[in-house]
């Protein structure tokens, strides 16, 4: 029997108010997730109760993506590359783009793909040059974080390690760095306050960073303006590094990070939504994942979060909020987000910022042996099969239409 309070739980009209969600669960035949680990939280979290009355009505489907745009049309350097090693039999079935694996040991192979990957991020660069007036040097490694600005993705948590480089840089020149090119595009809502002042702290930081001539060829950021699928098209064949960073059980699916991947960038992010996917098509070995799962998350935030005592719990925390706070009068936008994270951090920042520093170390020693890396990329695209729409349409007409 269902309690009382799961029965008001469901409730279509409750307090005076329609519940769109309740009504949506229970006028339709179906209710699927985009991703298999946002399908789990429909159905623990969100609508346990109406799971328990029906839970056949609850399926999953994985989000999937325009492939054929993104390798055919974006990306045709790759595609010739792909079509050279297997065949083009992968244009009308993306999974057989697994038959790729077999080059991940072929040396030959491996250079070839390094050498596309160049050609993508020399035309990148060239493209900012001329047209946004943008220096990326295209020798340093391009890590890309492209999404909708929201707290919940943490641009924030991404733009907090660039600023531990930063320290580390100044208080070390000497240190062995690979050097780095930060590519963020985002939008924020209108109204929405904290994601406004995250996008200036992020601009400020890549500002400060440049006025630093110990730094500046080291270390860049570019916030991409009007950041739209035409740029993310010549953005996604250069990128190497894929920030999927949010905090775990709070990202639906994402396709981004599907894109990505089908270009041969290499997974940076946490276990959530389809990032759990992607880790089952390319293995451990060929993804850096860090920080909390979801259940670990979870159980964080019901023990009651302290972002106060967390900021003094960490190294790394401590020193770059010491540095936000000593540039308070002088980038105000540093002293707001500092204030953020000791007093809110309502996605856990500051819980992941030490796995995901290491993580970022993990990334920059990987690189640093370009066959292996070329190795992992390869498999990546070779992993990317799944995340075609085709396969998305496939299992609405089979698991959900019935046709």
């Amino acid at each position: 029997r269902l309690r009382e309070e799961e029965i008001a739980s469901m409730a279509v009209l409750r307090d005076g108010q329609v519940h769109m969600a309740n009504l949506c669960v229970a006028g339709s035949h179906s209710v699927n997730g985009v991703s298999r680990l946002h399908s789990q939280i429909l159905r623990e979290r969100v609508f346990p109760g109406f799971c328990r009355i029906n839970p056949a009505k609850f399926r999953s489907v994985t989000n999937g993506i325009a492939s054929r745009r993104w390798l055919l049309q974006a990306n045709p350097l790759l595609t010739d590359y792909i079509r050279e090693l297997i065949g083009d039999g992968f244009l009308s079935d993306f999974s057989q783009l697994s038959g790729l694996r077999d080059y991940a040991g072929d040396s030959a192979a491996l250079e070839r793909l390094a050498a596309v990957k160049r050609a993508n991020k020399d035309a990148l660069s060239l493209y900012l040059r001329r047209e946004r007036g943008l220096s990326a040097d295209p020798a340093s490694v391009f890590d890309v974080q492209v999404k909708r600005l929201h707290e919940y993705k943490r641009q924030h948590m991404n733009a907090l390690h660039i600023l531990w480089e930063y320290l580390c840089l100044r208080e070390n020149p000497s240190i062995d760095f690979i050097p780095k090119t930060y590519l963020f595009g985002a939008k924020a809502a209108p109204g929405y306050y904290t994601a406004k002042q995250i996008i200036k702290f992020i601009w400020d930081l890549g500002r400060l960073i440049d006025g630093d001539p110990a730094v500046k060829d080291r270390l860049k950021i570019i916030f991409l303006e009007e950041y739209n699928v035409s740029m993310s098209e010549r953005l996604v064949p250069a990128a190497e590094l894929s920030e999927q960073i949010s905090l775990a059980g709070t990202e639906a699916s994402g396709t981004g990070n599907m894109k990505l991947m089908l270009g041969g960038a290499i997974t940076i992010g946490t276990l959530d939504g389809a990032n759990v996917e992607i880790l089952e098509q390319v293995g451990e070995e060929n993804i850096l994942l860090f920080g909390m799962t979801a259940e670990e998350a979870q159980a964080r935030r019901e023990a009651g979060y302290d972002p106060a005592r967390q900021a003094q719990e960490s190294e790394i925390a401590r020193e770059v909020l010491r540095f936000m706070n000593e540039m308070r009068a002088a980038l105000p936008s540093f002293g707001a987000m500092a204030d953020y994270l000791t007093g809110c951090d309502r996605y856990m920042a500051l819980a992941d910022l030490d796995s995901y520093v290491e993580a970022q170390r993990r990334a920059a020693s990987l690189y640093r042996d370009q066959k292996a890396w070329q190795a992992m990329s390869l498999r990546n695209i070779a992993g990317s099969g799944l995340f075609c729409a085709d396969r998305s349409v496939l299992d609405y007409v089979r698991e959900i239409w019935r046709l």
